[in-house]
């Protein structure tokens, strides 16, 4: 099993890397291709699951196919990075569905938000009525994925 530090064993890493590629295998496909019996199997799920080191199963979709066409990228800086202030963005981030990750940056940026929109119209307005009223925004740039080369929430396991 894990440890605390996040190195795993070969089974481990075996079941981790299956039920990246395939979230609703059964237990018993997860033991046969890990080539455990289903028992152990299950225990070492659960012993995963309840670490942590799985925090959910999840479908994913295509965002075009539901309409949403337009995937941006939303740089901003707030005009004060006090505790209180950068608290209550975030909880009002987190609030908002159409954002589907925000960062918060090194660099030359605070935050970084990716944004899904039906279209350019709806993504502007929402960037004009939504973004611009967050606690703390002073400066707001937007740019906008021309093609997406890969997508994954899959972790690499071979480190």
């Amino acid at each position: 099993m894990s440890s605390p530090s996040g190195s795993f064993d070969h089974v481990d890493r075996a079941l981790l890397e299956v039920l990246q590629r395939d979230g609703r295998a059964t237990v018993g496909q997860l033991a046969e291709r890990v080539s455990l019996s289903p028992s152990p199997c299950w225990r070492r799920v659960r012993q995963l699951e309840e670490s942590g080191v799985i925090s959910g199963y999840h479908a994913h979709l295509d965002r075009r196919r539901i309409g949403y066409g337009v995937l941006g990228f939303v740089q901003l800086n707030l005009h004060d990075h006090t505790s209180s202030i950068c608290a209550a963005f975030e909880r009002e981030v987190l609030a908002l569905p159409q954002v589907l990750a925000c960062h918060n940056l090194s660099g030359r940026h605070d935050y970084q938000l990716e944004v899904v929109a039906p279209d350019l119209e709806y993504f502007a307005e929402f960037v004009r009525s939504r973004i611009r009223s967050l606690p703390g925004v002073r400066e707001i740039s937007t740019s906008f994925s021309l093609k997406e080369i890969k997508r994954t929430i899959a972790l690499p396991l071979d480190h």
